[in-house]
């Protein structure tokens, strides 16, 4: 009968003695201090949809702040014009949802 070699346990070895370094990502540079409430690895769709809200609502304050044109904003946020008026239909669909206050505090670099 042949025996099997002994399984070695560094696969299992304790989190407290496995080295982790903490590199984070661009929203972050330590994933132990990061603000989203989950990590964007765990999530990636999450991720996108949110940043994308984060990015029309930028567009949309700046276009209602300065008073640009659709043709202006699509140049200064190196989009096409069309990108500009779905971002302004989203931003008023979301308009309808939140108050206000909720979407200056996402539109806030």
């Amino acid at each position: 009968m042949v025996m099997a070699p002994p399984v070695s346990r560094v696969m299992d070895s304790v989190p407290e003695y496995y080295h982790y370094e903490d590199t984070g990502c661009e929203v972050s540079p330590s994933c132990l201090n990061c603000p989203l409430p989950q990590c964007k690895y765990d999530d990636p769709v999450w991720f996108q949809k949110h940043r994308r809200i984060a990015r029309d609502l930028k567009v949309w304050s700046t276009m209602g702040a300065e008073g640009l044109t659709v043709e202006a904003a699509a140049e200064r946020f190196s989009v096409t014009v069309r990108t500009v008026f779905r971002i302004m239909r989203r931003c008023r669909e979301a308009a309808a949802e939140l108050d206000g206050v909720v979407l200056d505090a996402f539109a806030a670099d």
